[in-house]
């Protein structure tokens, strides 16, 4: 019987396999690692968008309520002997963070007050906190901040009925005799805080104080202390006008009513550890929290009347230093930029997103109105 010859496959033909197969796995891998960084990017993108579109909504959503519950045009602060500059955009330690941060000019019944709270406080180039770099690493230009003051409505300070101390150095809040069901106590997780402000109103007229310390007392009222040399270098006592001793009057202090008022800044802050840029939120005397990270751009301009005329008022990126009335300001236009450091890529991407806002609040009135 013949044996049987088995053959087998060459060495070419083992190598010619080999380098196809090597090519398969090769093209299967690159389609691998491009889904994958497709995906990184996309989600990377996504990120950057819903940063960017939060920190729009939250500083739209304040701005939309500039002036809400402030006396028409304004308050006036303390002014007058014996008073000086307050501010805003401090915290307790004490620590300022925009490089201007006192209030602007303001006009009481045809007297210039050198420190009026308006509902509206712009600030051109005046974005970036105070201390650090003066300009954004990644587009080598500075910001803008924004100041807007409203009353909290959500807390019922307003039910509280109101004893002043001496000199107004102190207020006494006592809750209503039989309160409601959930009626909040002024000491507790959404009461009133160590630098909080607060409006007094009564008929001889209003006045802003910041809280320096609390106790509480029965029934969820509280003592609040307001001394001098508080942060904000609100609380003035000496001064003659603007102040809580003011509202008290000559005789028995009027019934007054206060609300919570925030005063809410946004400008942009380059932490020292090498982060990129992110947007804050600093409230009242509060230290500020970051609201949004990687935005690299915070502009605003300002609508101060509905048709340009001889002197230009629409897009003003500074309606104070062009001779107007922040009351005069009916739209903000606002513009926030986010980056994106694609990983994946090797490189970043931006995008900007811009929004108006009306400030419905604000005393001006269009000429339709």
């Amino acid at each position: 019987m013949k044996p049987v010859r088995e053959s087998g496959f060459s060495l070419l033909e083992v190598a010619v396999a080999m380098a196809l197969g090597l090519i398969v796995i090769m093209a299967a891998t690159q389609l691998f690692k491009s889904g994958l960084d497709t995906t990184t990017m996309v989600s990377e993108q996504s990120e950057m968008q819903q940063n960017v579109r939060s920190a729009m909504n939250l500083v739209a959503k304040d701005v939309n309520m500039a002036g809400s519950g402030l006396p028409s045009g304004g308050v006036s602060l303390p002014y007058g002997a014996g008073s000086s500059a307050s501010k805003y955009g401090c915290s307790q330690t004490p620590t300022c963070y925009l490089s201007t941060d006192t209030y602007p000019t303001g006009n009481i019944g045809g007297t210039t007050v050198t420190n009026y709270m308006f509902g509206l406080i712009p600030g051109p180039a005046n974005g970036m906190e105070a201390g650090g770099p003066s300009t954004i690493p990644a587009t080598k230009t500075g910001a803008d901040s924004i100041t807007v003051l409203y009353t909290d409505y959500s807390f019922p300070l307003n039910q509280y009925s109101i004893a002043f101390g001496a000199k107004g150095g102190s207020v006494t809040f006592t809750a209503p005799a039989t309160p409601p069901a959930g009626f909040p106590a002024i000491v507790s997780g959404t009461g009133l805080v160590v630098g909080d402000l607060i409006l007094l109103s009564n008929n001889i007229g209003s006045a802003v104080a910041e809280i320096t310390a609390l106790k509480a007392t029965a029934n969820g009222g509280a003592t609040v202390t307001l001394a001098n040399s508080d942060a904000l270098n609100i609380n003035q006592s000496g001064a003659a006008n603007g102040n809580v001793a003011y509202l008290m009057g000559a005789g028995a202090p009027p019934t007054t009513i206060a609300y919570r008022l925030y005063a809410i800044s946004y400008f942009l802050e380059v932490p020292s550890n090498g982060q990129t840029p992110r947007l804050m939120r600093q409230v009242s005397g509060q230290a500020p929290t970051p609201v949004a990270d990687n935005i690299i751009g915070l502009n605003f301009t300002y609508d101060t009347c509905d048709s340009s005329g001889v002197t230009p008022c629409a897009g003003v990126s500074d309606p104070i230093g062009s001779g107007f009335s922040p009351n005069q300001i009916h739209k903000v236009n606002i513009t926030v930029m986010g980056q994106a450091v694609l990983a994946s890529a090797g490189k970043s991407q931006s995008m900007a997103l811009t929004t108006s806002v009306s400030t419905r609040s604000l005393s001006f009135k269009n000429r339709y109105n």
